[in-house]
């Protein structure tokens, strides 16, 4: 499966199947829809925005939609193929707490370090108010800031002034009403209804 190829090698909705939770029905109906949406058989930053700004129509999509884009593309390679789609909502759809939270991990982690920085944090916290077209005036940034801080404060267990993976997983799978406050699930099962 590639750039020049839409149609998917044999065995592959086998191997997806066993991969994911979905069965190789739900597979096959994910890639109809896919290849209509993206007859190349991948999709491109753009089309990623496009797309987005098609389910958050009072907002601006396109920042949140860049950062949900890379955590999509896995290898890094400037496009979601079909297998980076099937396996990124196979985590967000129908992952364990753990791969729910790998996966938000990965759209945090702007700079792909291993670590948030409150700054990364700002910024995506920022993009998903302007998706769900929640506006801030300065007082609303100062309300930012706070929960950028409170997330610190509950999350950084060693005060580093970033979380790693493993401080974000521990924090996340104790905490649940915190990865609520992160705000991500909210645009995530938008997409993919």
């Amino acid at each position: 499966m590639g750039k020049n190829n839409s149609k998917l090698k044999p065995g592959t909705i086998e191997e997806l199947s066993k991969q994911t939770t979905f069965s190789e029905d739900e597979i096959r109906n994910w890639y109809k829809d896919f290849i209509h949406d993206f007859p190349k058989g991948y999709v491109k930053l753009h089309e990623f925005e496009k797309m987005y700004e098609g389910f958050f129509p009072n907002g601006d999509a396109s920042k949140f939609a860049r950062h949900v884009f890379h955590a999509f593309d896995v290898n890094g390679d400037g496009h979601i193929d079909f297998r980076e789609f099937v396996c990124g909502l196979n985590a967000t759809l129908r992952g364990s707490i753990q791969q729910k939270l790998q996966w938000a991990f990965r759209v945090y982690d702007i700079h792909e370090d291993g670590y948030i920085s409150k700054e990364e944090m700002k910024d995506i916290i920022s993009a998903i108010h302007k998706v769900t077209g929640n506006k801030r005036d300065t007082e609303g940034e100062k309300t930012l800031q706070q929960e950028i801080e409170e997330v610190f404060q509950r999350m950084d267990k060693n005060d580093d002034q970033r979380i790693s993976l493993k401080e974000f997983l521990e924090t996340g799978t104790k905490d649940p009403g915190l990865i609520k406050l992160l705000e991500l699930h909210q645009t995530t099962d938008t997409c993919s209804k």
